[in-house]
């Protein structure tokens, strides 16, 4: 992974936070950020779903540092961000059942950990830009595909609230203040990393965790929903153009994804193909809250912040599911 530069700064005079860093996105950030040198990366995580496992590649690299914390407490953000240039903000609480079986505590994590993230960027002397975790699931109920940025609808659960919140927030503090901010609204990204374990496991890592168990996983709904899934290298690539786009774009969201969609019924079918497996699936009741399609216009990414996908779907699986088998 990450054979390709998507950069042309030298990073080795740039310090890097990574918040929620011990997790799926924000671990494969920090890879791409030590392998190309980077002075510094810090990662600062509570581990409340993060892992350390994921550190075990790079735990003792001289430019590695973690601070265990949480963005909930504004002192820890601003020490978080003492001497550091950029700042990618991945920590969150994500999974909409999650937030429709606890939504104060999804509030408190992605709303209120945010705004303390805003603030402490602001009182910053040093930090130059935040790049955030923004969700495809801003879109709610607008019926139209593909999905175009200043299109949406009305959320349909308080996970996608919060996250249309943190977009509110970073807009009002550049009106306001100057912060630099731009957010990726991330369209189901999957990769090496991505826990399958616990209630709230995305739906790719559940599958190829199903197929190494050889077991039949579950459905939701009739498997015909669409999802513009993203390899997570994709993902990785949107943050480090994120940095260091020209300040035009600033207080921008932009669509990460690689602007094409399956069913999850055509995505299983390629997993039992990718691991040679008859494994058939089981279906249930969809889910409340999650949207029937997605798919994402990518023009203004790849116009704005010169995002070049080059990982599909495809691709990305057959990766994964590599990773999955050796780990």
């Amino acid at each position: 992974m990450y054979e390709t530069e998507y950069h042309t700064t030298d990073l080795s005079q740039l310090s890097f936070l990574v918040t929620g860093g011990a997790g799926f996105i924000g671990s494969n950030l920090t890879t791409y950020l030590l392998k190309y040198g980077a002075k510094k990366v810090r990662v600062l995580d509570n581990l409340a779903t993060g892992s350390l496992d994921n550190f075990a590649a790079f735990k003792d690299h001289p430019s590695f540092e973690f601070m265990e914390g949480d963005i909930r407490d504004l002192e820890t953000c601003k020490k978080a961000m003492a001497g550091i240039d950029y700042v990618s903000h991945q920590a969150a609480l994500g999974s909409v059942p999650r937030s429709i079986n606890d939504p104060i505590t999804s509030n408190d994590v992605n709303v209120s950990g945010f705004l303390n993230m805003l603030v402490a960027q602001k009182e910053s002397a040093n930090v130059k830009r935040l790049v955030y975790a923004a969700s495809s699931s801003t879109y709610g109920d607008s019926p139209s595909l593909p999905k175009i940025e200043d299109k949406i609808g009305k959320p349909l659960s308080p996970y996608a609230v919060t996250k249309l919140v943190n977009e509110l927030y970073a807009d009002v503090f550049y009106k306001t203040y100057g912060s630099q901010t731009i957010g990726l609204r991330y369209f189901n990204v999957f990769g090496p990393k991505q826990s399958p374990t616990g209630a709230y496991a995305a739906v790719i890592p559940l599958f190829m965790q199903s197929l190494m168990d050889n077991e039949s996983p579950t459905m939701n709904g009739d498997g015909e929903q669409t999802r513009d899934f993203t390899y997570v290298e994709n993902a990785v690539q949107a943050n480090v153009r994120g940095f260091f786009a020209s300040d035009e774009v600033v207080n921008q969201v932009f669509n990460v994804a690689y602007g094409k969609r399956i069913s999850l019924n055509t995505l299983w079918n390629s997993l039992k193909e990718i691991s040679e497996k008859d494994i058939e699936a089981n279906y249930g009741p969809p889910r409340k809250g999650d949207v029937r399609d997605s798919l994402a216009n990518i023009d203004k990414a790849k116009k704005m912040i010169g995002y070049n996908p080059l990982f599909s779907v495809e691709d990305g699986m057959k990766i994964t599911w590599e990773y999955f088998k050796e780990n």
